[in-house]
């Protein structure tokens, strides 16, 4: 018997009903699926296998990364980090500053004791990422210096201010020569180098006590420089190291860092002003050297000869030839050092040891080269006012 055109129109209508719920929930289901596939997380750093090239991997910091790799500080084959690849590790005095893992070891950023290189620093390393990124760093709030200054710091100034503050101060050539006859030879004394690269040393000038400092002599502080710079980062790009000159043409005329004069008088008696401030600082270096030469030869009797090429520097020369003597095929060190003649040497050396010290501190690096020449016209019987330097 037929159904009543009514109830056949419902049975139409539930049959849709049910097949469109079907057909949608496969479809809802499916697209689920479909989402939670494309959100899967992989594990992995590297691009899917394939034919592909490295420059299609995108690296956030690729810049920075490349800038330091070609740095000094990446230079794992450069004397400062493969000194002791013959030995199998880094010496633990020398681990804080030439690899990371042993600057985060004397600072405890490793878990272990704050201060010293606790464990053994293998060889390789160079001044890594984690030596200036490390979230510990901004723990750091002091930092100390060879002479016993505590001086603040934040952030990554703590790298830079432990690794370029050089291995000695002045005070440890006053403790060295303490109750010395001042020019009389002790062969128990030996040159006290003040290590190298120590621009926060000059930084820091009279404060830091970087030098030997006369006891009646007043020395320029750390040196202020006109705004904005404040710290190494604003004259240094922190990964290629290199200087950038433009921020100086500001208040400075001049082509180069090296050109810019920060005074209107001579200091080393030239009278030429046209020529930056560098000039003056490397000439009154060289008349310093000469007279620790003169003075080795005419007061104490054993001439020396510097040699930047070796350590530990300064060697003898005892029949006056201008050859250093040998002894076994190895260069005879000076061991004829006076109190005076040491302290010289030592504010030479340091003064030397900073390429940047124009920059640095200019002024504290002049003091200490002009008070070092005074130092050693009295023995040499040179008139100071003959030279004509400036202070």
């Amino acid at each position: 018997m037929p159904l009543p055109s009514s109830n056949f129109s419902m049975s139409l209508c539930l049959a849709a009903g049910l097949a469109a719920v079907f057909y949608f929930s496969q479809a809802a289901s499916q697209t689920a699926q479909e989402v939670q596939d494309d959100h899967a997380l992989i594990p992995f750093a590297l691009p899917k296998s394939g034919p592909f090239t490295p420059a299609e991997i995108e690296i956030g910091n690729d810049k920075a990364i490349s800038d330091w790799f070609r740095s000094a500080h990446a230079n794992a084959a450069s004397e400062a980090f493969s000194h002791w690849d013959d030995d199998g590790e880094v010496r633990a005095a020398c681990a804080t500053c030439h690899s990371g893992e042993g600057f985060r070891d004397f600072h405890g950023l490793d878990g272990t004791e704050v201060g010293v290189v606790n464990g053994t620093i293998d060889v390789g390393g160079v001044v890594d990422c984690g030596t200036c990124h490390n979230a510990g760093l901004a723990e750091i709030s002091e930092v100390t210096f060879p002479s016993g200054i505590v001086h603040p710091v934040t952030g990554v100034e703590a790298s830079c201010l432990t690794c370029h503050q050089g291995r000695a101060a002045g005070l440890t050539v006053e403790r060295a020569t303490a109750d010395k006859a001042l020019d009389a030879p002790d062969s128990t004394l030996r040159f006290i180098n003040p290590h190298y690269a120590t621009a926060a040393a000059t930084w820091l000038g009279g404060y830091g006590r970087a030098g030997f400092q006369y006891e009646d002599r007043t020395y320029s502080g750390r040196f202020f420089h006109a705004r904005p710079v404040a710290s190494c980062n604003s004259c240094h790009e922190p990964h290629t190291l290199e200087v950038a000159f433009e921020p100086c043409l500001t208040c400075h005329e001049a082509n180069s860092p090296q050109d810019i004069r920060i005074a209107r008088q001579s200091y080393d008696g030239s009278g030429d002003t046209s020529v930056g401030i560098r000039s003056d600082i490397m000439a009154n270096a060289d008349t310093l050297l000469d007279m620790i030469e003169d003075y080795s030869r005419e007061v104490v009797g054993v001439p020396v000869i510097y040699d930047g090429t070796r350590y530990p520097y300064f060697f003898t020369d005892a029949n006056g030839d201008g050859v250093i003597d040998m002894v076994d095929g190895a260069p005879v060190a000076y061991e004829a050092w006076t109190p005076r003649s040491l302290r010289t040497a030592f504010n030479w050396k340091l003064v030397t040891a900073d390429p940047g010290n124009y920059a640095h501190n200019p002024q504290y690096t002049l003091e200490l080269l002009y008070d070092s020449i005074d130092d050693l016209s009295t023995p040499l019987g040179i008139d100071m006012d003959d030279l004509n330097l400036l202070r």
